[in-house]
């Protein structure tokens, strides 16, 4: 067990010094821009955590190791053991010996005979008819195998007989389509791209991108209230809008 805490007690020492030099490397595993101080506190708390567990770990080996072994005496008790011997009175009993006499009797032997009659009962043989069914099997598509089928009609109407590009455009929009299903987290971003741009997935996944950096620049500023607020109440949920009205009124406040 204290090798365990060693190990994750050097990793915790690796990530702060990691984190020290080159803050962005963890950008992508913590939410918000990383800073040194923020560094500190992510990486501080689990060292001093792990070099106490492997002091205390340590600790209850050694104590384990030079255990001190303990033994029972055995009391080896032993009962007497008493003897008794009982007399044994022999008795005698007298043997009468009589004889009866055996009178032969001999019983005559009738011997009969029973007919035995054969029976055969006749055997009936039935077939029953084996009637075979066929269960039809029923397709279920998945979403996925749905919106693969929009792709191909989508790609037909737009390039026609050009089938190059059909494969390229339904490949390409299939792999936003699986792209947006597996990455997109924030719901009301995601649903704004979808009503702008329909089933046109390449289209929704740039959406999506370009709203969501957008989103979490805004969530960082702090300067300026004011005009973030009022750009908010200018264009709602469409963030990049909001991102590009609060950098103009803040240039032209800055220029005054």
């Amino acid at each position: 067990m204290s090798d365990l805490f060693l190990l994750l007690l050097l990793a915790s020492i690796g990530g702060l010094i990691l984190g020290l030099v080159k803050p962005k490397a963890f950008s992508f595993f913590f939410k918000g821009e990383m800073t040194k101080r923020k560094t500190w506190f992510i990486f501080g708390t689990p060292i001093l955590i792990f070099f106490v567990l492997f002091g205390l770990a340590t600790d209850a080996e050694e104590k384990v190791k030079n255990g001190v072994e303990t033994t029972t005496p055995v009391v080896e008790t032993k009962t007497p053991v008493v003897e008794t011997k009982t007399p044994v009175v022999e008795t005698k009993t007298p043997v009468v010996e009589t004889k009866t006499p055996v009178v032969e009797t001999k019983t005559p032997v009738i011997e009969t005979k029973t007919p035995v009659v054969e029976t055969k009962t006749p055997v009936v043989e039935t077939k029953t008819p084996v009637v075979e069914t066929k269960t039809p099997v029923v397709e279920v598509k998945t979403g996925r195998d749905k919106m693969i089928e929009i792709f191909k009609k989508n790609a037909s109407v737009k390039w026609g007989s050009d089938y190059a590009m059909v494969n390229y455009e339904v490949k390409n929009q299939t792999e936003a389509y699986d792209w947006v299903i597996k990455n997109a987290k924030i719901s009301n971003i995601l649903a704004n791209a979808k009503e702008k741009w329909g089933n046109d997935y390449s289209m929704v996944k740039y959406e999506y991108e370009k709203q969501v950096e957008a989103y979490e620049w805004i969530n960082q500023q702090t300067e300026y209230p004011e005009i973030m607020t009022g750009a908010k109440q200018k264009w709602g949920e469409d963030y990049s809008m909001v991102k590009y009205e609060n950098e103009k009124q803040v240039e032209a406040y800055k220029s005054l």
